[in-house]
């Protein structure tokens, strides 16, 4: 197990006074619920500490990258980095908030964290891995009382990971605060420039961090508007609670890009999520989303909001629908399921195709194929059965075998394909790697023809508000057109999700979405550095800004050049 440090700050002191102690024994009781935390690194803080205590003492982790065979080639999809939750008012606060992170594992795989307040004392767990793997009945234990907020994320893997898992913790002359962010900063090398000009000192490559230091140095009072004035000055995607003494503070940005929503438990306890399916879990009812530019406010006297600036029009990101949220959530006031299964509607009215079963590309692609089944006329099957036990690293074959990772993960069922007209629906193409895999497979099970269907318009654009895609120049639609698409992957047919048509559906809620990575028409630009080919933008956990070269990535197409992608294309070129 790793060595814990208590980090204590003298009352009355300056934060750059540190003391270290040894930290109290741990409890020696482990459920079978909570299994035990093994070989994985922890960060466990105790006390007001200071922006310092955000870096543990833990050991750097082994480079085992010569041994294990990273399977990301068969990750051809956006990935969402993170998401959170709050709880004020519940005794069990810190178990609440281990059970609603596992509802949004999906949103986050790699690194997890709880932060509990106790008799005015912040008090963290943070670890790499799955929550079940971070969290165990005695790492709870140390997380009493009634407030508590909570962090899962997705980032690539590294020795520095354990230090840049969330939610932060810092402790300041007047108090302490910790914080979870879902989003991404446009305006952060900025920003970090400027406080480092100052004087402040950085200790991870998150662009979280910038909001405690922010948090440092403003002079407002009480504490807690420190908070809105520090985000007054973000720009980009931010979705963060915050925990002090005595508050729990939910922040939206004034875009709304990325879900925040606000449930209460029976007993009065109040909720915030990234998504409705954590509230779902632990018996919370929905009552709203926290809107755009919305600052809310909760302790004893009840929940309070306020308008952190005039916003404008809200710019929700279309993507929670087509991938990232869970289909028994509701993201934006809208059910998922209902528009994934209207996306294959869709595609099966304006991309029809003679077949003779549906199939899905689990598990994203399951609702979309149910739509589309069902409007087409035709049985839905089970195609390809994903394996839900495979993690992200595998010992590699001696001898590689062909397709090695999508194997792993997907396997035809040939009762279903042979000799028969496969139409199969996933949720989007980005590189085209995985889709051509895919296609395949499915030709080397027997399936006579295989005919892809894609529940989105095509993705020419990276995006800058929190979701990981590769730069725009490794996006296959922004190379190729369909035709080249369709002969590239292999398939027999090929359409996309009209454009057109997912703004209809959408009707007046239209204008309040996110099109950048379809349109490359960004709400909010980035300033500064931004992705080049084989680069990350800094996720807070992996990458470099210095080494990402400066300036935007000229060839974007445009809405009127997208066109040229719709299905009327696609069938004549197939046809």
């Amino acid at each position: 197990m790793a060595a814990v440090t208590k980090i204590t700050v003298p009352t009355g002191s300056s934060s750059s006074a540190l003391r270290l102690s040894s930290p109290p024994p741990l409890p020696s009781f482990f459920p079978s619920m909570f299994p035990k935390t093994l070989g994985k690194p922890l960060h466990m803080t105790s006390s007001k500490n200071p922006i310092s205590d955000i870096v543990s003492g833990h050991k750097s982790l082994p480079n085992t990258e010569s041994d294990l065979f990273f399977v990301n080639d068969d990750d051809d999809k956006p990935r969402e980095e993170c998401g959170v939750v709050g709880i004020y008012g519940d005794p069990e606060a810190a178990r609440l908030s281990y059970l609603a992170l596992h509802a949004l594992q999906h949103r986050g795989q790699e690194g997890a964290g709880i932060v509990a307040v106790h008799d005015g004392v912040l008090q963290s767990v943070t670890g790499v891995g799955l929550v079940s793997e971070v969290f165990n009945e005695s790492k709870l234990a140390q997380l009493p009382g009634d407030v508590a907020i909570g962090h899962v994320r997705y980032s690539t893997a590294g020795s520095s990971m354990l230090k840049n898992v969330q939610p932060f913790v810092a402790g300041y002359r007047y108090g302490s605060v910790g914080v979870a962010h879902n989003g991404n900063l446009v305006n952060y090398q900025a920003l970090r420039a400027e406080l480092e000009d100052n004087g402040s000192i950085f200790n991870t490559s998150s662009d979280t961090e910038v909001v405690l230091h922010l948090i440092a140095t403003s002079k407002a009072r009480p504490f807690f508007l420190r908070i809105v004035e520090a985000c007054g000055r973000l720009e980009g995607a931010y979705s963060m609670v915050f925990l002090t003494e005595d508050k729990l503070v939910a922040v939206r940005d004034p875009f709304g890009f990325r879900p925040l929503v606000m449930g209460r438990r029976s007993n009065g306890a109040v909720v915030f999520a990234s998504e409705t399916c954590a509230l779902d879990l632990i018996e919370a009812t929905y009552e709203r989303e926290v809107l755009p530019g919305e600052v809310l406010v909760v302790d004893k006297e009840g929940v309070s909001s306020l308008c952190l600036m005039p916003h404008p029009e809200p710019k929700s990101c279309i993507f929670e629908h087509i991938y990232f949220a869970l289909p028994n959530s509701v993201v934006f006031g809208r059910s998922v399921y209902e528009s994934r299964r209207a996306f294959g509607e869709i595609l099966a009215t304006e991309a029809p195709v003679d077949c003779d079963v549906v199939i899905a590309v689990p598990d994203s692609g399951v609702v979309a194929a149910l739509g589309y089944a069902g409007k087409a006329g035709v049985p839905f099957q089970q195609g390809l059965i994903r394996s839900h036990y495979v993690g992200r690293t595998f010992i590699e074959p001696s001898q590689k075998i062909r397709d090695f990772g999508v194997k792993l993960k997907l396997s035809p069922v040939r009762a279903v394909l042979e000799g028969k007209r496969v139409v199969v629906v996933d949720d989007s193409i980005v590189r085209g790697t995985t889709s051509s895999k895919i296609v395949r497979l499915l030709k080397e099970a027997g399936a006579k023809e295989v005919h892809m269907r894609i529940a989105s318009p095509p993705i020419i654009g990276s995006c800058y508000y929190g979701v990981d895609t590769p730069s725009a120049e490794e996006l296959i639609s922004n190379r190729m057109s369909v035709e080249e698409i369709r002969k590239y992957i292999g398939s027999d047919s090929l359409a996309f999700l009209p454009f057109d048509s997912l703004t209809r559906l959408l009707g007046e809620d239209s204008p309040n979405f996110c099109y950048a990575c379809f349109s490359g028409k960004y709400p909010v630009e980035p300033t500064g550095k931004v992705k080049r080919v084989g680069d990350f933008l800094d996720d807070g956990l992996s990458g470099c800004t210095e080494s990402i070269e400066g300036g935007w990535i000229p060839g974007n197409r445009s809405q009127n050049e997208v066109k040229e992608l719709t299905w009327k294309q696609e069938v004549q070129c197939s046809s």
